[in-house]
């Protein structure tokens, strides 16, 4: 039977091309069973001056969807929803009828008690969204970044792009990151000391896996990255929390027998402070003589943009006893979900296996199009760009905090992207951040940040990564009327 022509309508405020939101319409309509195989589509004479569109517009739709077997073109009969289309009474889900599985019971108490992630997924709708981790658009290289994908996508790279790899990584990225990333950081490695994440998360969760099980005992910063905590619980290990001061974590502080003990010695997450080398030392020392390892979170390493910055941990490891777990998740985007591991040959060989366990490998696409945004000194220049702008944010949100009396309580004296605040002892930050909300302003509370067992409600995290600096001092009055 013939679609009217009445059934077609682009919505106001789309997005994509005209054309790329026809083939939209028209492959909705199907998939959502509105369109059956075999009905006839409206001519492209008609469906044009009923939308107010080019002819060629909807000529070129209907090419593409005929070639994709969404639409059957029949010479002079017209234009039909294609029998090889997807009918969606054929996905339609099963009646659940009788007893249903006690998920709950079922899972696995570890599984049960994991964190999500409590930030509004529309976070960039807000006037002042003081929400750490996100691009800015405004830094981003996009031109750049979509010449190497689609370099990336071509026929020279289309081996790399769809084989299945087994276990290896790309080459290219590898190569890249032993000869820049890492000499930055002080670190000398080859490949097979090397291995491609999916984020610094995926990293420490790898590390852990192969490090750490029941009865042992690992130590991490308080407050810390909550992450790390999550990753920890998993394993069944003992989790100590050692409280950090104004200059890190504290080797003198650690409890005895420690397996493994995670840190992020060149910003501390949150408090930003950068471990002094003294203590560098001191841990590694301590780690020699209590026979446990370190992992090194490479907590925004790239942002010291206020002072040069410090060596890491594994460059001053003698005895190989640090795994290092950087990320490209912040100085590129946190959607690309790509880092690196760097640790001796035979803890990265069995990290690779139990990665390939999981998910073989990192996808191949995304793997090349960072080597070559990367070899091509894009990587540089765009982190260039990131640490002025990040310096400049720094400097109107320093004026603006002291404008209005509030009270940092973090050093952040090499950079980093954001604040660590304290607010008085009897405002509880989670309910701040619920009124601010309401009012624009999107805080960060800092409970998440310490141990379950001794957690601080009034203590919160600025950052100005995805807030602009023309709207950080407006955003920074509000939080202040809000706490007087």
């Amino acid at each position: 039977m013939p679609i009217p022509v009445e059934s077609f309508f682009l919505a106001p405020g789309g997005q994509g091309s005209l054309q790329h939101r026809l083939r939209q319409m028209v492959t909705e309509g199907i998939l959502s069973g509105r369109f059956r195989p075999g009905d006839r589509m409206p001519s492209t004479r008609a469906l044009a001056a009923h939308l107010g569109v080019a002819r060629i517009t909807v000529t070129l739709a209907y090419a593409d969807l005929v070639a994709s077997d969404y639409l059957l073109a029949r010479g002079r009969s017209g234009t039909f929803v294609s029998a090889a289309a997807p009918d969606a009474r054929r996905a339609q889900p099963l009646p659940q009828d009788g007893p249903r599985a006690d998920w709950p019971r079922l899972l696995h108490p570890r599984a049960q008690g994991l964190p999500r992630p409590d930030r509004p997924r529309d976070w960039s709708v807000y006037r002042y969204p003081f929400i750490y981790g996100q691009a800015d658009p405004e830094l981003f290289d996009h031109q750049n970044w979509r010449a190497c994908a689609l370099q990336a996508l071509g026929r020279r790279e289309f081996h790399r792009l769809s084989a299945d790899c087994y276990d290896e990584d790309d080459p290219m990225l590898v190569e890249y990151i032993l000869r820049h990333i890492l000499p930055r950081r002080g670190i000398a490695a080859v490949p097979s000391e090397v291995l491609i994440t999916l984020g610094a998360q995926n990293g420490l969760w790898l590390a852990a896996q192969v490090l750490l099980g029941p009865g042992e005992r690992a130590v991490m910063e308080n407050p810390g990255y909550p992450g790390t905590r999550a990753v920890l619980a998993t394993t069944g290990a003992e989790v100590v929390s050692v409280d950090v001061d104004d200059l890190g974590l504290p080797p003198d502080r650690l409890p005895a027998r420690p397996k493994l003990v995670v840190t992020t010695a060149s910003h501390h997450c949150p408090t930003n402070a950068t471990l002094p080398l003294e203590r560098r030392l001191a841990l590694l020392a301590a780690a020699e003589a209590g026979d446990f390892l370190i992992l090194e979170d490479d907590y925004e390493f790239e942002m010291s943009f206020l002072h040069s910055a410090a060596p890491s941990l594994k460059s001053l490891d003698a005895g190989g006893r640090v795994v290092h777990v950087g990320s490209f998740s912040k100085s590129l985007f946190p959607g690309l979900r790509l880092g690196y591991l760097v640790a001796p040959a035979p803890f990265v060989a069995a990290v690779r296996a139990l990665r390939a366990t999981v998910l073989r490998h990192p996808p191949g696409q995304l793997s090349r199009t960072l080597a070559l945004f990367l070899s091509l000194g894009h990587y540089d220049a765009l982190v260039a760009r990131m640490k002025a702008a990040y310096r400049l944010r720094r400097e109107v949100m320093t004026e603006a905090i002291l404008r209005h009396g509030l009270q940092s309580a973090g050093q952040g004296g090499f950079g980093g992207s954001s604040f660590w605040m304290r607010a008085p002892e009897q405002i509880d930050t989670e309910e701040l951040a619920l009124r601010l909300r309401a009012d624009g302003v999107l805080i960060e509370p800092g409970r998440v940040f310490f141990d379950p067992t001794r957690a601080r409600r009034n203590y919160y995290r600025l950052a100005y990564s995805s807030i602009g600096p023309g709207a950080i001092p407006e955003g920074i009055a509000r939080i202040a009327q809000a706490l007087a």
